[in-house]
């Protein structure tokens, strides 16, 4: 028998646009399940009614709680209208990330067959702090339709910085799964700024999602593995990415950042290893 899905999606621009790569991402977890979108962003309805067909229900509005608070409200959403005792297990999905760039029904299969009660796609192997990356969550009844669950996720609320954010709730959820005596697992495992740093490598292996944040980082010098993911990609799902980066990046940017030229990308790194030294002190 298939399992009964629900994914809260957080979604977030800062042009206040839900544009066709938020869409494809909800689009392709609909597929496998049913989707509440909540965007921290004041779109209007024209804005949302993209979502009709592929959503239970779809809002956005301003919120500064990051990905958590979206995920608040998708919940309390859920929970109005009684609703999650329906589903196997409940994922948590923000749009901090391009794609899937694969299928990604073989993911959920693989993670909700891990013998866990919460899993992601990657985990973070801090030495005091591992835990599941807040962008693809997932969990099982086990865990989301317990007491401390709700207790936990109705109690985020706008918080001073991301760090503390992350502290709080990305890290605070895999330590609250570990302390009721459950357990969790991830399918990759990517320490530190990897996640960001090594695009082609984590493509390469597997993983079906780039972070949008490769885009701006290291002085444009990972424009090259961007590149070479968007070459292996499924051109509509490349075209996607790259209408959507240059929209939020500009146009010229991501002209200038997608690069094969090797002289290009050797200056870059010493433009950015210069600046990290002399600017930064590091």
């Amino acid at each position: 028998m298939k399992p009964k899905r629900l994914f809260l999606v957080a979604g977030y621009d800062a042009q206040n646009i839900a544009d066709q790569s938020l869409l494809y991402l909800v689009q392709s977890l609909k597929k496998n399940g049913d989707v509440i979108l909540f965007m921290d962003s004041d779109c209007n309805k024209e804005q949302l009614k993209k979502f009709e067909k592929a959503c239970l229900f779809s809002d956005a509005t301003r919120h500064g709680e990051y990905d958590f608070g979206s995920y608040k409200r998708a919940y309390l959403y859920a929970k109005k209208q009684n609703i999650l005792g329906n589903y196997d297990f409940l994922y948590l999905v923000n749009d901090s990330v391009y794609g899937p760039l694969k299928d990604i029904t073989e993911y959920l299969n693989k993670m909700e067959n891990m013998q866990t009660d919460a899993f992601g796609l990657v985990c973070n192997p801090h030495p005091k702090h591992p835990h599941i990356q807040s962008w693809f969550i997932g969990c099982t009844r086990k865990v989301f339709l317990t007491d401390w669950f709700d207790k936990f996720i109705c109690s985020i609320k706008k918080q001073s910085d991301k760090g503390t954010v992350t502290k709080l709730y990305e890290q605070g959820f895999s330590k609250l799964v570990l302390d009721h005596g459950l357990k969790w697992n991830c399918l990759y495992s990517v320490s530190g700024r990897k996640i960001y740093n090594n695009v082609k490598s984590l493509y390469q292996q597997g993983l079906p999602f780039i972070k949008k944040a490769a885009f701006t980082r290291h002085n444009g010098e990972l424009g090259r593995q961007i590149l070479y993911v968007l070459n292996h990609t499924n051109k509509n799902v490349s075209d996607v990415i790259l209408i959507n980066a240059k929209r939020v990046y500009g146009e010229k940017y991501i002209n200038w950042l997608l690069t094969k030229n090797p002289i290009k990308i050797i200056i870059r790194k010493i433009t950015y290893a210069l600046r990290k030294i002399f600017v930064e002190g590091i």
